[in-house]
């Protein structure tokens, strides 16, 4: 029975064949079937390539179907592994079927439901730099101005801040301004101010290693020689005016030309010769004075480059203290003024004895008066109270000193004279200054702070 010939003649294995069952039977003739395919398949290798009769026949019915009714997609073919060992026949190749879509179905991921977040405040000030209010302008100045006084701005060791220029030129109103126009008046030249812009640079806060790392003096003196341009222009314009007044808030002109015309000035205030470095002419409004190096010298550390600096500064000196850079600066001297008011309001005892030394803020306050406290280090605690005098007024600045004054009174009154102790402030603490600023305000009477918001115009 091993060696009896098969269905087509060919020899057969005698150690394939079952010897269990008898040729006649239909699972002896299956198998001599499946024995026969697979040694044909042995026998011609290139057969493997092709699919086999019933493969293609399974195929074409594929086909056939699919051009009647839509069925699942096709699955395309594995790629054919040709190998030199014996194969499974393809018509002994268990098909596997598609009954739904052809492809595993997609899992849907839950995603979880957002929980109501709260800004912090570092985002919150962000996003009302970058995209605004949300409502009207001036509720978003007011929580801006709030989020400042309570939280502050986030800033590092040396008081940097990305977000502190941008904030200074939302709360000044500062206009955008292209950086051409600033390259255009570096391009001019030496301004007529030029030497005393020199004379001035390079002291200007020269025992900060903050600044003189960040800061370079060639920047400073730029930045000045550029307002100074800017300054001498609206000058010429307001004479070419012929004694008209130019309304502060037109956007013809600078806001600190809203005084009247140099002639009638002239009749009514003899030119006078005012400190070293700034310029004569009275009341009239100059291109520079000294001080203005140091009042410039916190924009530029804070800015992120020279043209956003100098259209902030040229803003805060034209809008909020023009009284400060004209040639007489008598917005400094009313300012002196009210320092000596406002301790004799607030610390009548402390004003008693200092005027019984014979200090008056004329001799004490000047400097502290004319750079809005910048002249009394550290640097970054002076760009965070910055921050508190441009949300609320610079006006304010007048009270700082007043609370300066009354961090010292101890030291002061023990002191049999204290013209030492006030030749240089102590070091700026800004949070105790704003707070004790802010209790000053209270005590205030209306009409000396009055004149605290219009001394420096």
């Amino acid at each position: 029975m091993a060696n009896s010939p098969s269905r087509h003649g060919q020899q057969i294995p005698a150690a394939s064949v079952s010897t269990t069952h008898s040729l006649s039977s239909p699972r002896s003739s299956r198998t001599l079937r499946k024995l026969q395919s697979a040694h044909a398949l042995s026998s011609n290798y290139a057969a493997l390539s092709t699919p086999s009769l019933i493969s293609q026949q399974r195929q074409q019915q594929r086909n056939t179907s699919s051009s009647q009714s839509p069925g699942p997609p096709q699955v395309p073919p594995l790629p054919s592994q040709q190998s030199h060992h014996r194969t499974r026949s393809n018509s002994d190749a268990i098909v596997p079927s598609y009954s739904n879509a052809g492809a595993l179905p997609l899992r849907r991921t839950a995603v979880p439901k957002k929980a109501a977040v709260t800004l912090s405040t570092k985002d919150e000030l962000e996003t009302l730099v970058r995209q605004g209010p949300r409502g009207d302008v001036p509720t978003g100045l007011q929580r801006l101005r709030h989020l400042i006084l309570c939280d502050g701005l986030d800033a590092d060791n040396d008081g940097m801040s990305q977000l502190r220029i941008y904030v200074w030129l939302i709360l000044l109103n500062t206009p955008p301004l292209s950086t051409d126009t600033y390259l255009d008046l570096i391009r001019r030249g030496p301004s007529p101010a030029y030497s005393k812009i020199r004379n001035d640079t390079f002291r200007t806060l020269a025992t900060n290693p903050l600044f003189k790392r960040r800061v370079s003096e060639a920047s400073l003196i730029r930045l000045l020689n550029a307002v100074a341009w800017r300054l001498h222009d609206a000058k010429v314009e307001r004479m070419s005016e012929s004694g008209k007044m130019i309304n502060a808030s037109s956007d013809l002109g600078s806001p600190e030309l809203q005084h009247a015309s140099p002639v009638v000035k002239h009749t009514q205030h003899p030119p006078t010769v005012t400190t070293e470095g700034s310029e004569a002419g009275g009341a009239e409004p100059g291109i520079y004075v000294q001080g203005m190096n140091v009042l410039c010298a916190p924009f530029l550390y804070a800015a992120r480059s020279e043209a956003e600096a100098f259209v902030a500064f040229h803003r805060f000196i034209t809008r909020e203290c023009p009284g400060y850079v004209r040639g007489a600066m008598d917005g400094v001297h009313k300012g002196l003024v009210l320092v000596d008011k406002c301790l004799a309001i607030g610390e009548p005892k402390l004003a008693t004895y200092l005027r019984s030394k014979g200090m008056t803020a004329e001799i004490y306050a000047f400097a502290s008066v004319l750079t809005m406290c910048a002249c009394t280090p550290p640097l970054p605690e002076v760009l965070q109270l910055w921050d508190f005098l441009f949300s609320y007024g610079a006006h304010l600045n007048i009270l700082c000193i007043c609370a300066q004054l009354l961090m010292m009174k101890d030291t002061l009154m023990a002191s049999p004279s204290p013209t030492k102790l006030l030749r240089s402030f102590p070091p700026l603490q800004a949070k105790t200054i704003i707070e004790l600023t802010l209790n000053w305000v209270r005590k205030i009477p209306a009409d000396v702070y009055e004149e605290l918001v219009h001394h420096a115009e």
